[in-house]
């Protein structure tokens, strides 16, 4: 379970108080488990899963597999980060979702039918959760319009330099730190990554961008 530290920072949970989070999960029969690097956490095709999980440490990604087996990263998930079938989008048929360790993780899932059930008590944080559900919803949404403006993009350039933009705007300034390895955002733009790199090294000759290590400043263009 989050300490009350973690508590804190977690979005699903904003507003409850850490007696009231521990409550919960007695009263939603919720599971804490474990994964190593690289493990599968969960696979949105399997009809039994109808859980919510919440990432309490590490990070992991969900990742889109089309039909002729091409991933791509459709979200970033670190700690407080939320997933499950009722927080995605539909997928063309064919194509699979899952969530995929990128370190070790702790997670904890909750029964999706037990968020949403009237709470007996009428209790406030019950309530609470599910308006930050609600909220978390929105906020997906959202990422998903601000994917779909990257991918939109004819050239390697034009997708690199739109997702810059929108990390530089969400940062309040033009230098602003890449969420993920450079290897994660070819597989997030949708495009190979050699030529990605190729594309990245023209924007620093040509003073677009700078860069060390994760770390990118807009400079125009």
């Amino acid at each position: 379970m989050l300490t009350r530290e973690e508590l804190e920072k977690s979005p699903l949970f904003q507003g409850i108080s850490y007696e009231s989070y521990c409550a919960m999960l007695h009263c939603f029969q919720a599971v804490q488990k474990s994964f190593r690097s690289d493990e599968l956490i969960y696979d949105f095709t399997m009809p039994t899963n109808n859980a919510v999980g919440i990432v309490e440490r590490g990070s992991a990604s969900l990742i889109r597999i089309d039909e002729e087996g091409v991933s791509t990263v459709m979200e970033e998930l670190g700690p407080g980060g939320v997933f499950g079938r009722t927080l995605a989008f539909a997928t063309s048929n064919g194509d699979s979702l899952e969530v995929i360790c990128r370190t070790s993780c702790d997670v904890l899932f909750i029964d999706y039918p037990h968020i949403l059930k009237r709470c007996e008590r009428a209790c406030t944080h019950h309530s609470l959760l599910v308006q930050n559900m609600l909220r978390l919803m929105s906020d997906k949404a959202q990422a998903l319009s601000e994917r779909v403006d990257v991918l939109s993009r004819r050239s390697i350039r034009e997708k690199l330099l739109c997702y810059f933009r929108q990390l530089a705007d969400k940062a309040g300034e033009e230098t602003f730190t890449l969420p993920f390895s450079l290897s994660t955002l070819a597989d997030y733009i949708a495009t190979d990554r050699s030529a990605m790199m190729r594309e990245l090294k023209r924007l620093r000759e040509e003073g677009v961008v700078q860069s060390e290590g994760r770390q990118f400043t807009l400079c125009g263009g």
